[in-house]
């Protein structure tokens, strides 16, 4: 999906919310859309400002909660790390996080979908949504 096309989907998020939107909180739905990584709010706030938004840190963290409610970001929550958002399209992936750097990385694995399902199975389950997170740091 393009950023203006989430843009604009966010924005019909928080309008269904019943949330104002500002041309400050268009700027930052906008930085949100075209993320490609997984920022926190204090992170979006700098990208917002920088693109001249003018944006508060409090309407950052009150428009993330409100598209989070929505549906249309979801919050992640990695062991000491403030929480990052991603847009929620749908599509499953996994996450490693690297422990020195803090940078996340998606990625899908079928062998991994596989056994889940499959140890699942065996104890008498199905799986209807599972999170996984793998803390990694580079070998040296």
């Amino acid at each position: 999906m393009d950023i203006e096309t989430r843009a604009q989907e966010f924005e019909q998020a928080l309008r269904r919310a019943g949330v104002r939107i500002t041309r400050q909180r268009a700027a930052l739905l906008r930085v949100l859309a075209g993320a490609g990584d997984h920022p926190d709010a204090n992170q979006l706030y700098q990208r917002a400002s920088e693109a001249g938004a003018g944006v508060s840190l409090a309407t950052v963290y009150r428009t993330l909660s409100a598209l989070e409610t929505q549906g249309v970001i979801l919050k992640l929550e990695f062991e000491g790390e403030p929480a990052r958002f991603e847009p929620a399209d749908g599509r499953h992936h996994d996450h490693m996080i690297d422990v020195e750097t803090g940078e996340v990385m998606e990625f899908v694995n079928e062998r991994i979908e596989r056994l889940q399902a499959e140890i699942a199975a065996e104890m008498g389950y199905e799986i209807v949504r599972h999170r996984l997170e793998l803390y990694v740091r580079r070998k040296t």
